[in-house]
């Protein structure tokens, strides 16, 4: 069964919302559902924006020290900046990964303005030389696929979703979802989900 309903019916104390969060491209929610990614894609899809392999975290760390020594902190700004403000790894990620490159000697640390830094060495050029097209592929990926982009589109579609819920909620107070209609109305959201699984499953080819 593709819709399923629970309804309750509360009685005595009416329980009001929390404070609702800031817009995002579907309107107001909840707080952490609006604003964009990580808040409203996590809590919609199920699951982060488009995230870099684990083992390719490192090419694109040494990507923003070949244009310049950083911190940790400048590098973790350098990835967000340039995939679009859609990936912001965490300090978690890349400070054990600038260790790993020093470890390496695809980095070294100096000092710049009494701060620790790091920047890339011929080692580490030449292994960013050599996975290039990773680093390139990557941030493509966020040109083509930036929330942003379509955040418009995405918000039809869910307002829709949101009509749909509240037109069937009409009908349930008013008493006119009979089995017979609720009968019919799952066959044709059953219709609409298989052609919708087909056309998000074009590109898998």
């Amino acid at each position: 069964m593709f819709w399923g309903c629970e309804h309750h019916h509360h009685h005595g104390h009416h329980h009001h919302a929390g404070p609702r969060g800031p817009r995002g491209p579907f309107g107001r929610g909840r707080p952490g559902f609006g604003g964009g990614p990580p808040g409203w894609w996590g809590d919609w899809f199920g699951a982060p924006p488009l995230r870099a392999d684990r083992g390719g975290v490192r090419y694109l760390v040494l990507d923003a020290l070949a244009e310049r020594a950083r911190h940790g902190y400048e590098v973790i700004q350098a990835i967000e900046q340039r995939s679009g403000d859609a990936y912001r790894p965490s300090p978690g990620v890349i400070y054990p990964t600038l260790q790993m490159l020093e470890e390496l000697g695809h980095a070294r640390v100096t000092e710049a303005e009494g701060r620790k830094v790091y920047e890339i060495t011929d080692a580490g050029r030449e292994d960013l030389k050599a996975n290039r097209d990773y680093v390139d592929a990557f941030y493509e990926r966020f040109a083509e696929s930036s929330w942003e982009s379509f955040a418009e589109d995405i918000s039809d579609v869910m307002k829709r979703v949101g009509s749909l819920m509240k037109m069937l909620r009409h009908a349930m107070r008013r008493g006119r979802l009979t089995p017979a209609v609720l009968a019919r109305t799952v066959k044709v959201l059953d219709k609409a989900a298989a052609e919708i699984e087909e056309l998000l499953g074009e590109d898998d080819d």
